[in-house]
């Protein structure tokens, strides 16, 4: 491994200086630059005298004889970025590094469809599925984790959420194992990855109505107080409730008169009043009258009408247009 990128060169000279001089020159990286650096000290766990022979040499310091191993790996990276970007920083960096390089280790399968990678993973112990679809992309995930069926899904997304962290070596396995199938070789030296509540939050956030509901049914059978977490960490739709008025005018502007009728019926009075007083009175007037008009509705329609809201929430929640509250205080109850 003698030829090297200019950020692997990089982090081989500032993993071979001594701290107090490594320190100084993260000191002087941007936050971009100190955590592209971070990441390839990560990487390169350990090298051999050639390679971080020539890596010293591009910078001018050509050394000839017994060069020492190059001092890489997690621990190196986080003394580093902590003295040079203080704990808290340095964290947030150092899980960005992490939860981006382990993402990257399944990469391979982000080109395949929901169905494929539902008859890859047929036949897998649910926690080695829960650890694919923990490293995928959240919408891919739920598209994957919904073309599943019961009781295989809630099987797997109680693994996720109750999978603590998984060592390099599990990760490893399982990545070349999928690699094998499907072609693609295998690559090593793969970060541990932490599971828990909130990957199976954000998966179950993008997943259909349908799959949402069944999902959480069977963890309640299995679990009602992981069930119960899980709820409390999930927006729904009297979260809108916790909205700034502008935030509500954002996500109702899309909503057609008829599907605000439908997911008013029933509704706590709280969440009706927040609804009409963010429609404009046109579209006020109209959801009035689409009411009057409904008569009895199949609750699954009320349901879905409601989805399509929470769908909405979520989007523009994680795109960071609109802010939600999560105060208890804040909310709302019939």
């Amino acid at each position: 491994m003698t030829v090297l990128t200019g950020r692997q060169t990089a982090a081989v000279v500032v993993m071979n200086l001594d701290r107090a001089q490594a320190v100084e020159v993260m000191k002087h990286l941007s936050e971009p630059e100190a955590e592209a650096i971070a990441a390839e000290i990560v990487a390169l766990r350990r090298l051999d005298t050639e390679t971080t022979a020539h890596a010293l040499g591009e910078f001018h310091r050509l050394v000839a004889g017994h060069l020492p191993p190059g001092r890489g790996g997690r621990d190196i990276a986080a003394r580093l970025l902590e003295a040079s970007l203080g704990t808290e920083r340095a964290g947030e960096v150092l899980g960005r590094v992490t939860t981006t390089r382990a993402s990257a280790s399944f990469d391979f399968l982000g080109a395949a469809a929901p169905a494929q990678l539902a008859t890859l993973l047929d036949g897998e112990l649910p926690q080695t599925t829960a650890l694919v679809l923990a490293h995928l992309p959240v919408d891919q995930a739920a598209a994957v984790l919904a073309a599943l069926p019961d009781p295989t899904r809630t099987d797997i997304a109680q693994a996720i959420a109750t999978m603590g962290t998984a060592t390099q070596e599990a990760i490893s396995v399982v990545a070349d194992a999928l690699r094998a199938r499907t072609g693609v070789f295998a690559a090593h030296d793969v970060p541990e990855t932490l599971g828990g509540v909130e990957p199976l939050v954000e998966i179950i956030n993008r997943s259909d109505a349908t799959t949402e509901k069944s999902l959480l049914a069977g963890i309640e059978a299995r679990d009602s107080a992981l069930a119960e977490d899980i709820r409390s960490r999930m927006l729904t739709f009297v979260d809108i409730v916790k909205l700034e008025s502008r935030d509500a005018q954002r996500v109702l502007r899309g909503i057609d008169a008829r599907s605000l009728a439908l997911a008013l019926k029933g509704a706590p009075a709280g969440v009706a009043e927040v609804i009409l007083a963010n429609v404009s009175e046109r579209n006020r007037e109209a959801v009035g009258e689409e009411a009057r008009l409904l008569g009895p509705v199949r609750m699954s329609h009320v349901e879905e009408a409601r989805a399509e809201i929470v769908r909405t929430i979520r989007a523009l929640e994680a795109a960071g247009e609109i802010t939600v509250r999560r105060s208890d205080e804040d909310e709302y109850v019939d």
